[in-house]
């Protein structure tokens, strides 16, 4: 079964249909990536880095493999292809070589000596990505914002996975963990909030989503797990860790697709292991005033409004076409489509 959502394209005069991808999903599909990110998590307490970094990919791609060929055929995935979206593509590029460059400022320039023009072009920086994001998906091609993993869709599945794979982080990482005193670590919390929703929005839900309309699913995930690891070049970070965050990059990939909802990462997996990671590195620690707090707090104030407009744009887009009837009963099937 499919059903086919209206969603507009770059010409706004046509509209592509999305494929409902939920009815194909078998329970045995969900069951086994689920149990595959639970325990890629908890390996992450076990393994070195760089062993984590290649074992993880490895092991995605030799299950995906099997379950292909043991399991009944998943119309809901194509796991590679070329249909190559250029407009896309340069989207990609051009916001992952600003935001990347901006990271770079801020934390190999300015550094912690100077710390507004690192507040300055870090926050700059998690704007262009979700924003950039944003703009280009719904008011430069028309798209919805569930394409790109924002709204309502799957809500009960994706707070299930999400509290799941939260509390096994949790208990790899902070649970008895000796907290620094509040003034030391609540500004690094607040910026892990910030950056894990920057995270989740671009790279799982925007370069994830584009990726794989272009090439498939297994080369998407991969793809973008490659470039959230190597993003991490802007802080400053060597090969060694972020062949991790490749393999990381990959479990918090999976566990997006198989919801297509930002809420299985955010506001609790992704931000959770930004501020452990940010704690065992010691780095900012101590460094980030109460002001920074305020200016994080901006940050997410201007994303938010971002995506509000944004919808009330593709509500107000809805009204005016024909057929709005129709295109609203399968837009309510398509984000409701496990039931929720």
């Amino acid at each position: 079964m499919r059903v086919n959502v209206l969603e507009p394209t770059l010409s706004g005069r046509r509209f592509e249909e999305l494929p409902d991808r939920r009815p194909q999903r078998s329970v045995a599909h969900l069951v086994v990536w689920t149990t595959f990110a639970v325990v890629a998590l908890l390996l992450m307490d076990v393994l070195d880095l760089t062993v984590y970094g290649v074992v993880i990919p490895l092991a995605g791609v030799l299950l995906a493999l099997v379950m292909a060929r043991i399991g009944p055929p998943n119309t809901s995935i194509t796991w590679t292809h070329l249909v190559v979206d250029r407009a896309d593509l340069i989207a990609i590029g051009t916001l992952y070589v600003v935001t990347v460059a901006l990271f770079r400022l801020a934390f190999g320039v300015f550094g912690t000596d100077r710390v507004a023009g690192l507040f300055l072009s870090f926050a700059a920086a998690l704007l262009v990505g979700v924003v950039g994001s944003v703009v280009y998906t719904t008011w430069i091609r028309r798209r919805s914002l569930a394409s790109i993993g924002i709204g309502p869709q799957n809500l009960r599945s994706t707070l299930r996975l999400g509290l799941l794979l939260a509390a096994v982080q949790f208990s790899i990482t902070l649970w008895g963990y000796d907290l620094p005193e509040p003034v030391d670590c609540v500004p690094l919390l607040v910026m892990a909030f910030t950056v894990g929703l920057f995270e989740a929005i671009f790279f799982r839900g925007f370069i994830l989503g584009r990726l794989e309309a272009s090439f498939g699913l297994a080369p998407a995930v991969l793809g973008a797990a490659a470039l959230y690891a190597l993003y991490h070049v802007g802080y400053g970070m060597e090969a060694r860790e972020m062949v991790f965050l490749f393999g990381l990059g990959v479990v918090y990939a999976i566990a997006y697709r198989l919801t297509e909802n930002v809420l299985v990462l955010w506001p609790l997996l992704i931000p959770m292991g930004s501020f452990y990671a940010q704690l065992e590195s010691g780095d900012l620690v101590g460094e980030l005033p109460w002001a920074s707090i305020a200016g994080f707090g901006d940050v997410l104030v201007v994303m938010a409004l971002v995506v509000w407009f944004a919808h009330r744009s593709e509500r107000r887009l809805a009204d005016r076409l024909p057929g709005r009837g129709e295109a609203e009963a399968a837009r309510a099937r398509y984000r409701n489509r496990d039931g929720d």
